[in-house]
């Protein structure tokens, strides 16, 4: 069964492939893949038309919040996908998200009027589009991904991140620029709890070091630099 709410912490992580491999080992050991195990994760990104959310988001802020239609897979029509905002509040991560089919969360995103029957997440969800008002498809961002659990621990591991601002529709083929550099993984460790002394020792021992890392926010700011969308105010030139 899909968790719809979520509230964790989550640390990030950029390996090379002798840390990939190492942590791989490691977490083959003690984990089990997750629902998704080995997959392609597409994502549409929603942003206001002067990139609110994104420029927020990365001036560090104590609170901010993102909204994204997120599948796994490649989508086709009628499949469903997860309609998901995501907040952070001092380090903790709050995820609430709807699955309905497709065709359905565009039509919705596109309409300021529409409303989900979808209970209390749903009108969470009515709310944020209410209070941004004019949200619109901003970015496609697309990556493999290998994932783990245990427990509440969760493990992911993605690569070949790709991004676009045309075509945005999770039914497009997941084509993009690269976003990572050869050879480079995005690690992220999520849990509620402490993390496990041998997942601690294992990051120790490989040289393995936290980062803020921002898929969306790293596109942005390349696409900023190199002239390909408006900066709107932005400080991020």
């Amino acid at each position: 069964m899909h968790n719809l709410v979520f509230r964790r912490r989550e640390q990030k992580y950029l390996l090379t492939q002798a840390q990939r491999d190492a942590l791989v080992r490691a977490v083959e050991e003690h984990m089990e893949p997750d629902d998704y195990g080995r997959s392609l994760v597409c994502n549409i990104y929603f942003d206001t038309p002067d990139h609110r959310l994104i420029r927020r988001s990365l001036e560090g802020p104590v609170y901010k919040e993102k909204l994204r239609l997120r599948g796994y897979g490649q989508i086709r029509e009628g499949d469903k996908v997860f309609l998901e905002m995501k907040k952070k509040y001092n380090g903790i991560v709050y995820k609430r998200r709807v699955k309905l089919p497709v065709e359905m969360a565009m039509r919705y995103m596109a309409d300021p009027e529409a409303v989900l029957d979808k209970g209390q997440i749903g009108r969470e969800l009515d709310y944020f589009k209410r209070f941004y008002g004019q949200l619109r498809p901003a970015m496609y961002l697309s990556y493999d991904r290998l994932a783990w659990r245990l427990g509440d621990l969760r493990v992911t591991l993605d690569w070949n991140v790709r991004y676009r601002v045309q075509q945005l529709d999770l039914t497009v083929p997941p084509e993009g620029e690269q976003l990572l550099e050869a050879e480079q993984y995005l690690l992220e460790i999520k849990t509620a709890t402490a993390m496990p002394l041998w997942l601690v020792e294992v990051l120790d021992q490989n040289h393995i070091r936290k980062q803020s890392f921002s898929k969306y926010g790293k596109a942005y700011l390349r696409l900023l630099q190199e002239n390909k969308i408006e900066s709107r105010g932005s400080q991020y030139v």
